[in-house]
C-alpha cells in the first residue's frame, strides 16, 4: 500500500467530518471540547500506539476592570507511534473552532454535490480526518516500522495556543518534520509557504478620578493616555509591522474624570528583528505615557507567533510534498500569508513544517465555511505519500 488515493475511505471520512462538526467546539466550550476529545481518542485508537489527554498549561487573562484571572481551557488529545525509531516527525491539528456554543452557526447543509457548509468542516476537522486517515493508510505500508511519530490536536489553536505552546515545543524537539492540517490557502490546494507572526498585547492604565466640573484638574484621565498611546502606536508602523488597536474599555459616567482603561492590541510582525524592536519601543512609550499623563501601566501580553520563514531544510520538505503531488495527479504551489498558525510555533523549533495539509475549502471563520468534500481522500492521499517517502528517507 502506497498512499494512493485508492487506499482512502473518503466515504468513512466524510462521516467523521459531520459527526465531529456536529460537536460545538468553541474554545471556551470546555463541555463540546470534552466530547470532542473523546471521540478523537476512541478515533486515534486505530492506531500502534498510545493516545492520552493532556491537561492544558495555565492561561491568564485580563479582565475589563484591570485585574487577571485565570482562563480554562480543554484537554488536548496526544498520540505517539513508534518512540524509539531513529526517524520521529510530528503531525499537529485543533479541535477547537471560533463559533461559540450560543453562535447562530451550529448546522450543516449542503451547496452542492461535493460541498459541504458546516461549522469546522475545513478548519479543520476535515484536516484532523485527513491526518488519520493518512496515517491509517501508512500503517498499513510496509514502510511504517521506519517512522515513529507523534500527533497534538489542542484545544486552543484559535485562540493562539496559549495553553499549548509549551507542549508543542516540547513535542517538536528533534523531530525530522512537521505536517500541521489547517485547510489549503486557496480552495485550488495553495499551500501557505512563509507567515507573519502575531502579538496581543492588553495594558491597564491606572488614573486619578475626579469630578469632570469642579475638580477636573486634580483627576488623571486614563482614558486620554489610553488614546495618547494607541495614536503613538499607530505612528509604529512600518512595512515589517502592523499594529491594530482593537478595544478600548474603561469610563464611568460622563461627569468623573475616568481612573481606569485597558487598551487591547494585535501586532502582526514580518520578522523576528521587527518583533523584538516593537516589544522594546513598546517599554519606553509606556514609560512616556505615565511621565507625561501621571498615570500607572501595566502590561499584559506579547508575541505568541514569531513570524516563519522557509529556510532551506523547509523548502525541501516543501519539494516533496509537491513531488508526491505530482505523482498523483495533484498540482501543489505555495504563496505566503499573513496569517498565523501552530506552524509558526514549530518553525520557531527550527523544524522543517507545511502547515496547509488539511482540506480544500474556504470562507473559514465565517457561516460561510465550506468543504470540498472529494479533497478529503484527495489530501489523505498526499499526506500518505509524503509520510512514506520521509519514512524511505527522503529528507535524510
Amino acid at each position: 500500500m502506497d498512499g494512493t488515493k485508492g487506499t482512502i475511505d473518503g466515504a468513512a471520512m466524510l462521516a467523521q467530518v459531520q459527526a465531529w462538526s456536529a460537536v460545538n467546539t468553541g474554545t471556551a466550550n470546555l463541555a463540546g471540547l470534552a466530547e470532542q476529545a473523546a471521540m478523537l481518542e476512541e478515533a486515534f485508537g486505530v492506531l500502534p500506539g498510545t493516545v492520552t489527554l493532556v491537561d492544558p498549561a495555565p492561561v491568564t487573562a485580563i479582565a475589563a476592570d484591570g485585574t487577571a484571572f485565570d482562563k480554562p481551557h480543554g484537554q488536548h488529545l496526544l498520540v505517539r507511534v513508534r518512540p524509539q525509531a531513529n526517524r520521529r516527525i510530528l503531525l499537529t491539528g485543533h479541535m477547537d473552532t471560533v463559533f461559540p456554543a450560543d453562535h447562530a452557526f451550529q448546522g450543516q447543509r449542503w451547496l452542492d454535490d461535493e460541498t459541504l457548509n458546516g461549522p469546522g468542516v475545513a478548519d479543520m476537522k476535515g484536516g484532523i480526518a485527513v491526518m488519520l486517515h493518512a496515517l491509517m493508510a501508512f500503517e498499513a505500508s510496509a514502510d511504517a516500522a521506519a517512522l515513529g511519530y507523534d500527533v497534538l490536536i489542542n484545544s486552543d489553536e484559535e485562540t493562539g495556543s496559549l495553553a499549548s505552546a509549551a507542549l508543542i515545543a516540547e513535542l517538536a524537539a528533534g523531530k525530522l518534520a512537521a505536517l500541521t492540517y489547517e485547510p489549503a490557502a486557496l480552495p485550488d490546494g495553495t499551500l501557505a509557504h512563509e507567515r507573519g507572526g502575531t502579538g496581543n498585547y492588553s495594558i491597564t492604565f491606572t488614573g486619578r478620578s475626579a469630578h469632570a466640573g469642579r475638580n477636573p484638574h486634580e483627576g488623571r484621565n486614563a482614558i486620554v493616555a489610553a488614546a495618547d498611546l494607541i495614536l503613538r502606536l499607530k505612528a509604529l508602523e512600518t512595512p515589517e509591522i502592523t499594529i491594530n488597536p482593537a478595544k478600548l474599555e474603561g469610563g464611568a459616567a460622563n461627569n468623573v474624570v475616568p481612573d481606569h482603561a485597558v487598551l487591547r492590541f494585535n501586532i502582526r510582525p514580518k520578522s523576528v528583528e521587527a518583533g523584538a524592536a516593537f516589544d522594546q519601543t513598546l517599554g519606553q512609550l509606556l514609560g512616556a505615557i505615565e511621565a507625561e499623563h501621571e498615570v500607572i501601566t501595566h502590561r499584559h501580553g506579547g508575541v505568541t507567533r514569531p513570524p516563519k520563514k522557509v529556510d532551506a531544510a523547509a523548502q525541501r520538505l516543501f519539494d516533496l510534498v509537491r513531488e508526491c503531488g505530482a505523482e498523483l495527479g495533484q498540482s501543489i504551489r505555495w504563496q505566503s500569508t499573513g496569517g498565523v498558525c501552530d506552524g509558526n510555533n514549530i518553525a520557531a523549533c527550527g523544524v522543517p513544517v507545511v502547515d496547509t495539509m488539511g482540506v480544500r475549502g474556504g470562507a473559514i471563520h465565517s457561516p460561510q465555511e465550506y468543504l470540498i468534500v472529494p479533497s478529503l481522500a484527495e489530501r489523505a492521499a498526499l499526506s500518505a505519500r509524503v509520510i512514506t517517502r520521509i519514512a524511505q528517507g527522503a529528507l535524510t
